[in-house]
């Protein structure tokens, strides 16, 4: 037994929690993140929450990370320098794409540029027809000449991409295995491994993404793994993907377009897990953390996932949490617009220089300046208050905003808080309401630094219930990844219509992909006790083009035929648009399969029941304001660390902790519940 360590790298916080195997406690660290070598702050994170444990580095066991990495990469195109190989007449997909227009009345909006320029796209003639046969061979003597041609262009990354190789992958596995040979150094990725599906302009667009981001993310998993090394641990560390499941640093290396939203995934895992200790099925997820915001929405305990994903305006199929994400962090800089409106975000201070309160030489008002003038966040600081706030400096920059706009630097502040509450409420909104999920019906769990500082707020104004902050909200990401699950998504393309006679084939594929799921467990050592496959399906009404994502009941294979899949996809289709139409063909298009290692998830530690007054954990007043007719009112400051099992805590007031703050507005109650947990509700 030993030590399990979560560390969530942030665009202003590196985050670590730190879990004893032997007596179940729990240690939490936050360090600032070095955006100029995230390994750096993940480093000196390590140091500080082992001091701060008293623990060697040699009785860590296990440890997990969640990564920006691969998401920075393709918003600030910093990728390698790719080639693509695709069939010959495809060689400009990348931009023909959909033809879908975002702004569909404006004649002049940009087009994001696209990973691979046009000299770095080649074709090669070969021709596989729709059901797999093979219409024109690929010569290897053609493949050399391309590949010779590009071996003087200075790549980094090779992309290979045919028209149906989710069919017949022979012909991309010709390419990869000459262009391993013909272009040494040169990271290749090959469609048929990344996402062996249909519609071949995503699965392009995802294999160029995978190959333009393979080098950095190498270079930065070795780099991780030196990092953890050098401070004497011992074990072989994971990287979070998307999916809300972590893999083994080579995989992650492999294939690092998994990871693209990693650290935002393992918050929505953090979360559903604390939930599910407090009985609670359906929630929704916040995160707020200093450069941006995610919510997602969590049905009967499972957080829902989705197949495609944009970043950057590239488009990518890959399994992921259906997460939705802004940028509105408390470092989202407030700014006024052509038209003299303020607005906030999506720009952010991040960690360096960070808001203006840090004194750092940020100069640009943010929500955390905001927070501070109003009197949300004390001059005490963060970190408990190892990181010291500049009331001065937030004064200095709020103004200067407040100027341009004609107003007081009050009514700014208090404006720049209403109007980034009016961006997360939008955003929560579209998890919810635009879902058809009626919002009185959840809770809302908020965590990331700033989550609970905002989410009073947002509670009321959409008319959610309960209200959860987890024990360390701003830690949760990090707990996140002491809890989920060893994780990979395998997926092949099969389409047919569902009727008895699909069921044979359906089985001999799921038994195909079990075999590799099998073979991938083993390589993760997991062992067989902890293991567990799920089967899904990817069906629609022939003639849809939208799919939903189907488990397979277990007796379709014990002799229930199709009848109980089919009364599970019409189920689905019903909750999802609100009708169902027994009498339409149903067609089955994708065959997903879901394997996992499942860990020892810790447990929170129990709070000890309070036996004084919740005013022992009084410790100032501070004037604070919540609406500017009312003015500042006067609020108790209560020390988290202090409260115990069944305090109540009554609005309006302010709860001061490590990692984070929560506001309880008038009329709002906080209890604590003998996990740590603070219940929000109101009256």
């Amino acid at each position: 037994m030993g030590y399990r360590l979560g560390i969530d790298v942030g665009g202003t916080f590196t985050d670590l929690v730190l879990f004893s195997e032997d007596t179940g406690a729990v240690v939490v660290d936050k360090v600032p993140s070095v955006p100029a070598d995230p390994s750096e702050g993940i480093l000196s994170g390590i140091v500080s929450i082992l001091a701060r444990a008293r623990a060697k580095p040699a009785s860590v066991s296990y440890v997990a990370h969640g990564t920006t990495v691969a998401t920075n990469t393709l918003l600030q195109r910093h990728g390698a320098r790719t080639a693509l190989v695709t069939t010959r007449g495809f060689r400009d997909l990348l931009e023909i794409a959909r033809q879908r227009r975002p702004s569909l009345y404006d004649l002049h909006a940009p087009k994001p540029p696209v990973l691979v320029r046009r000299a770095l796209r080649r074709e090669v003639q070969e021709r596989v027809t729709a059901d797999g046969s093979v219409r024109v061979p690929l010569e290897a003597a053609e493949v050399d000449r391309v590949l010779d041609a590009l071996a003087g262009e200075g790549l980094e990354a090779l992309a290979i991409c045919f028209l149906y190789s989710f069919l017949h992958p022979e012909h991309e596995r010709l390419v990869a295995e000459r262009a391993r040979a013909r272009l040494p150094g040169v990271a290749v990725s090959a469609s048929s491994e990344v996402a062996p599906e249909f519609r071949e302009y995503e699965r392009l667009s995802t294999t160029v993404a995978n190959a333009y981001l393979l080098p950095r993310m190498g270079r930065y998993a070795e780099a991780f793994r030196r990092r953890v090394a050098e401070v004497g641990v011992p074990a072989a560390p994971y990287i979070n993907q998307s999916n809300g499941g972590t893999i083994s640093i080579e995989e992650a290396a492999r294939a690092p377009v998994r990871t693209v939203l990693s650290g935002p995934s393992a918050g929505v895992a953090g979360a559903a897990w604390t939930a599910s200790r407090l009985g609670l099925d359906s929630i929704v997820t916040f995160d707020m953390g200093g450069t941006s915001t995610d919510v997602s929405f969590v049905r009967d305990g499972t957080p829902a996932v989705a197949f495609e994903r944009e970043i950057g305006g590239i488009p990518l199929r890959v399994a992921a949490l259906d997460i939705h994400t802004i940028g509105a962090g408390g470092g989202s800089v407030a700014w006024r617009d052509s038209g003299g409106a303020l607005r906030v975000g999506p720009e952010s201070a991040g960690a360096h220089p960070g808001p203006a309160c840090y004194a750092r030489g940020g100069q640009a008002p943010t929500v955390t300046d905001a927070n501070l003038l109003l009197g949300r966040l004390g001059p005490g600081g963060l970190l408990g208050g190892a990181m010291a706030l500049d009331v001065g400096a937030a004064e200095r920059a709020v103004a200067a905003l407040a100027a341009e706009l004609g107003l007081s630097p009050l009514e700014t502040a208090r404006g720049i808080v209403a109007v980034v509450n009016a961006n997360m409420a939008g955003a929560l909104r579209v998890v919810t309401v635009q879902r058809g999920v009626d919002p009185s019906g959840l809770a809302l769990v908020a965590f990331g630094g700033a989550g609970p500082l905002h989410a009073g707020a947002l509670a009321r104004e959409l008319g959610i219930p309960s209200l959860v902050v987890p024990p360390s909200p701003g830690l949760l990401c990090a707990l996140g990844l002491l809890v989920e699950d060893l994780r990979t998504d395998a997926v092949r393309t099969w389409v047919g219509t569902l009727e008895p006679a699909t069921i044979a084939s359906l089985d001999k594929l799921f038994l195909e992909l079990e075999a590799e799921a099998r073979a991938w467990l083993d390589r993760e050592r997991v062992p067989a006790p902890r293991r567990s496959l799920e089967r899904w399906l990817d069906m629609r009404y022939a003639g849809q083009n939208y799919e939903l994502l189907v488990p397979v009941p277990e007796d379709v294979w014990t002799g229930g035929g199709v009848e109980p899949l089919r009364a599970r996809f019409l189920a689905m289709h019903e909750a999802a648009y609100g009708y169902a139409a027994d009498d339409e063909p149903i067609q089955v298009v994708n065959v997903r399969l879901v394997a996992r290692g499942r860990p020892d998830p810790p447990s929170l530690p129990r709070l000890p029941r309070a036996t004084c007054a919740v005013g022992a954990a009084l410790v100032a007043r501070r004037r604070v304001l919540f609406d500017l007719d009312a003015g500042f009112v006067d609020c108790p400051v209560y020390d988290r660390a202090r409260l115990g099992a069944g305090h109540v805590v009554e609005g309006p007031a302010v709860i001061e902790q490590f990692d984070s703050t929560t506001l309880l507005h008038p009329g709002q109650r906080a209890t604590v519940d003998d996990l740590g947990v603070l219940l929000v509700h109101e009256g």
